[in-house]
């Protein structure tokens, strides 16, 4: 039996739709449906039941689901003690974040709750959106950190999930800034003289959201392409170097715009906001987590 396959199983158990975990697992779908068959005939019954749509687990899958997702947070809390890190305190919290909310709004954030609610021992692990949510609903954290936005939603609807709303990110263009602050290159560009863009690659959530902005922007953009990576960081840094313009979350450029290093490349209507929301699996039960939930409650609305 291989963990991968515990992984592609729990993906589908939460989907419902082998085309759409295929997806998620970067595989073909008779690529995917082999590997839970291979499963299954390692588990010797049908953990799927395959008569009705969306795909359901059977009795038996139903089971298996809990028992999957605690072997692989066993695994990976014996990867990470292997790994030579070091013990935490048994009441540590796990959290799930994307690399930019664990850069920016994670940090200011917990400085606030440890400041009202008292000390936390905490573990982050930071990854792409896609990755982290795949972490938390595998069992691997206590909870997930993520951006939320109407068109291009984290879907834990699920009843086995509970969500608050921490706050609004703005993802908005910004520019190398002149002596002046002022920037120095803005939108729209023209034409005959396009502005040098610095993007987000084809499977980061932020460029999608660019994708959204550019859509509903007050007028179109005239932008050439230059240079793309995963990260927000790695733009800003590209930016800063007076390299173009740039698509950042305003919590990871706060420190270059009192500075005078940055400035927003456009005026009104160039924005797209997106909710921070944080989530947590109410079947987990832990003391400190537990607690931990009971004070955001009051502090956070639901969604």
């Amino acid at each position: 039996m291989e963990t991968r396959w515990l992984e592609d199983f729990l993906v589908l158990a939460e989907t419902g739709s082998f085309t759409r975990s295929a997806e998620i697992r970067h595989l073909t779908q008779p690529a995917f449906s082999r590997r839970i068959k291979s499963l299954e005939g390692w588990a010797g019954t049908e953990l799927i039941d395959r008569t009705c749509y969306p795909t359901q687990l059977t009795a038996a899958g139903l089971a298996f689901r809990q028992e999957a997702a605690a072997v692989l947070g066993q695994m990976r809390a014996a990867r990470s003690r292997l790994a030579g890190m070091r013990a935490m305190p048994a009441d540590t919290l796990e959290f799930s974040v994307p690399h930019t909310l664990s850069f920016s709004f994670f940090p200011h954030w917990l400085s606030g709750v440890v400041e009202d609610f008292g000390a936390l021992s905490c573990r982050l692990q930071a990854s792409n959106v896609h990755d982290a949510l795949l972490a938390f609903v595998e069992g691997g954290s206590d909870l997930l950190m993520c951006y939320h936005h109407a068109r291009q939603p984290v879907s834990l609807s699920d009843a086995h999930y509970s969500g608050l709303k921490l706050g609004l990110e703005h993802l908005r263009p910004y520019a190398h800034a002149d002596g002046d602050g002022q920037p120095c290159l803005r939108l729209p560009g023209t034409a005959e003289q396009p502005l040098s863009f610095l993007g987000y690659s084809p499977g980061a959530y932020f460029h999608r959201m660019s994708e959204l902005l550019l859509g509903q922007a007050p007028e179109p953009a005239h932008l050439s392409l230059r240079y793309e990576t995963d990260m927000a960081e790695g733009l800003k840094h590209m930016v800063l170097q007076g390299h173009g313009v740039a698509f950042l979350p305003d919590s990871a450029v706060q420190d270059e715009i009192r500075r005078g290093e940055l400035a927003l490349a456009a005026g009104e209507g160039w924005q797209i906001d997106m909710e921070v929301r944080l989530y947590r699996d109410i079947r987990r039960q832990r003391p400190a987590l537990d607690a931990l939930w009971r004070y955001l409650s009051g502090c956070y609305a639901r969604v």
